[in-house]
């Protein structure tokens, strides 16, 4: 089929509009519901031929992947399969030296006072601690959100070695964070109240840029009761690695100055086939890149399908990390798309102007009017939406990490439906949004069409809206980054991922 013309798109002098309205228009006429679950049943129809999963590592993902990139390949988009790494197994060879050296000597006792964070690299690091965001004393029930957030590492001295305390969040979001700010070792410390004092085995699968501990609460108290401390820590590990990929797509036409990227990750858990989580945003993009092809977008479109997300959202960071600052600066904008037919839905928009006040503060320059433009597709549908937090669970963190605006839909995982969220959009309030949430009976039978049909439409009107018209969005620099973190200057960042564990 060939492309669709400006001529033919404009029509009569009463239907003309601006470009990106009448390609906006095209678009979601041509993303359909029925299309988009074509792909669903067939990644449904990969796992039940590979052993139930299309998880990282296995046939089942190697299966997805080849789907989508040959797909995208005779639809006439350039694609590239890029290679990214993950754990496959790690051994600690020495017992971890970890003692303070100033202001007083202490030798910290390995299986005691300490465990190492299951898979540290090794190194060997000198360096002043510095805590971040700690509660202390703590509060009587669980509530510490140390290095839960980007914002908790303002004012963090590159090369120190970071003291986080246990708390609400995944101790990988906490590693990923001190990572990102430069951090040369972590040290997390148990919360503090009963039952959250001992150290042990954190079996994370995660590794970063520097060694890493978990130690008891009176270890970390002790630290952080101790101006300008500082300790060693030596690690001696062998970690081996195994390869997966992502998939990369780029329409032919477009501005290759100014990007839109479009992603969502590719692989689901090992327990399930993944097929709202995250087969259902998967298929929706795949599906608006299918369509896309027949426009000639005046901005360059990019697609990512992620790999390893569900193991510490490898394949983006890696992806990110692997860009020049300049070809980052090109990235105009990011829209992520994880989970957007949970069975018990409700319709969540990435909050980037902080306007709900809840959690992570706003986006970078450009989340806000991302979010607004989400906002305006489902005003006019008259269909209801929430905010939700950027709480750092999906492909985006990477990007916001280097200033790259982002926003997206979000359907729901394993969190609770509100009554008021019941009534917006019907459902069971008191009921968690997917109850089959990173499980064997995430299958085609665990998706909401009618989430799955909007939210595909909302997908499409944004990709072609923001392929078209970029004016509301900020130009990139390098001063736009939040950080000072560039690829250039930082380890690159592997690992993997819990979500689970806090």
């Amino acid at each position: 089929m060939a492309a669709v013309t400006l001529s033919a798109a404009l029509g009569t002098p009463a239907e003309a509009g601006t470009l990106d309205d009448i390609f906006a228009k095209i678009l979601v006429k041509k993303v359909t519901g029925e299309n988009v679950h074509k792909h669903l049943e067939k990644f449904q129809a990969i796992a039940d031929a590979n052993g139930g999963n299309r998880a990282v590592g296995t046939p089942g993902y190697a299966a997805s992947s080849d789907y989508v990139a040959q797909t995208l390949r005779r639809a006439g988009y350039k694609v590239t399969v890029q290679p990214i790494k993950y754990v496959e197994n790690w051994v600690e060879n020495t017992p971890t030296v970890f003692q303070q050296t100033a202001p007083n000597a202490k030798a910290y006792v390995p299986g005691t006072d300490f465990f190492t964070v299951n898979a540290s690299p090794s190194g060997d690091v000198t360096a002043q601690v510095q805590g971040v965001d700690l509660a202390l004393p703590p509060t009587p029930t669980p509530s510490s959100t140390s290095g839960c957030e980007r914002s908790d590492f303002t004012g963090f001295v590159r090369g120190r070695i970071a003291l986080i305390q246990r708390g609400t969040c995944p101790f990988t979001q906490k590693l990923r964070n001190a990572d990102w700010a430069g951090a040369a070792g972590v040290i997390i410390f148990n919360e503090g109240q009963p039952g959250r004092t001992d150290a042990y085995e954190l079996p994370l699968g995660e590794w970063r840029g520097g060694p890493m501990v978990f130690a008891d609460f009176a270890v970390g108290q002790e630290l952080a009761s101790a101006p300008g401390a500082t300790v060693r820590i030596k690690t001696d590990t062998t970690t081996t690695f195994g390869t997966s990929t992502n998939v990369i797509a780029e329409t032919r036409f477009g501005d290759p100055r100014n990007v839109v990227m479009v992603g969502a990750h590719l692989d689901s858990v090992p327990e399930g086939p993944g097929i709202n989580d995250n087969g259902s945003g998967t298929a929706a993009i795949l599906e608006t890149a299918l369509q896309l092809r027949h426009i000639p977008v005046r901005y360059k479109v990019r697609f990512g399908f992620w790999g390893a997300e569900e193991i510490g959202l490898l394949g983006s960071e890696q992806y990110v990390r692997g860009l020049s600052q300049a070809e980052q600066d090109r990235i105009r904008v990011y829209l992520n798309f994880d989970m957007v037919a949970s069975p018990n839905y409700a319709i969540k928009i990435y909050d980037g102007d902080d306007s709900d006040g809840v959690g992570s503060p706003a986006g970078p320059p450009g989340a806000a009017q991302i979010e607004k433009q989400l906002e305006s597709f489902f005003d006019k549908r008259g269909v209801g939406h929430v905010g939700t937090d950027f709480d750092a669970r999906s492909d985006y963190d990477a990007f916001n990490w280097v200033g790259i605006p982002s926003g997206g839909i979000f359907t729901g995982a394993e969190g609770i439906k509100t009554p008021a969220e019941a009534a917006l959009f019907g459902g069971t309030a008191g009921a968690p949004y997917d109850p089959c949430y990173h499980s064997v009976c995430d299958t085609i039978t665990n998706i909401d069409k009618t989430a799955l049909d909007v939210n595909s439409d909302a997908i499409a009107d944004s990709t072609a809206r923001f392929a078209f018209n970029l004016r509301a969005i900020p130009d990139r620099s390098s001063t736009a980054a939040l950080t000072a973190a560039t690829p250039e200057s930082r380890p690159a960042v592997e690992g993997s991922d819990d979500h689970r564990l806090r």
